[in-house]
């Protein structure tokens, strides 16, 4: 089936979400380490521990540990075909958040207060980690996460047109 005049083809919209996933993917892994490092930092702080080098590198190693554990299953989510019902890649950031919330009880941090909605959303992150959007990781993935959320619309919308008559 052909597409209409001046449209592409859709296997170009589909190496297109490729590459924009595999580069969200990459972007996400060297990125985590430091996100990781950076928000049990500021929870760390608010509850009146005193980040010293020791306790940094503690944080920074969470990260690292997230960062190997969460990488190959996010690429999976990010990278599996549309068709294929893989989970938001957010959502496995959020289930890997287990080294930095260690990390916080270890250092004596207590739970942050959360609303209703976060605590029975995200039972387990007692320190309000769960990011929202791909920004809430890094400002620098913001664009490339709507590039690839748009992308990934784009394709399924496009696979469902040349199957509906």
């Amino acid at each position: 089936m052909s597409d209409a005049p001046g449209t592409s083809d859709l296997s170009i919209d589909e190496a297109r979400l490729v590459a924009i996933a595999g580069e969200l993917a990459d972007a996400l892994e060297a990125v985590v380490p430091t996100w990781i490092e950076r928000v049990t930092q500021e929870r760390a702080a608010v509850a009146g521990v005193v980040v010293t080098e020791e306790v940094r590198v503690r944080l920074l190693d969470a990260g690292v540990v997230t960062a190997a554990t969460v990488g190959p299953h996010v690429r999976a989510a990010l990278t599996a075909d549309v068709d294929a019902g893989a989970e938001n890649p957010l959502a496995v950031l959020r289930k890997a958040l287990g080294p930095a919330t260690e990390a916080l009880r270890e250092l004596g941090v207590p739970p942050l207060p959360r609303d209703e909605f976060a605590r029975r959303v995200f039972p387990d992150d007692d320190y309000d980690l769960a990011p929202m959007s791909f920004a809430d990781v890094d400002e620098s993935l913001h664009e490339l996460g709507l590039m690839w959320g748009a992308a990934r619309a784009h394709v399924h919308l496009r696979r469902r047109r040349q199957v509906e008559p």
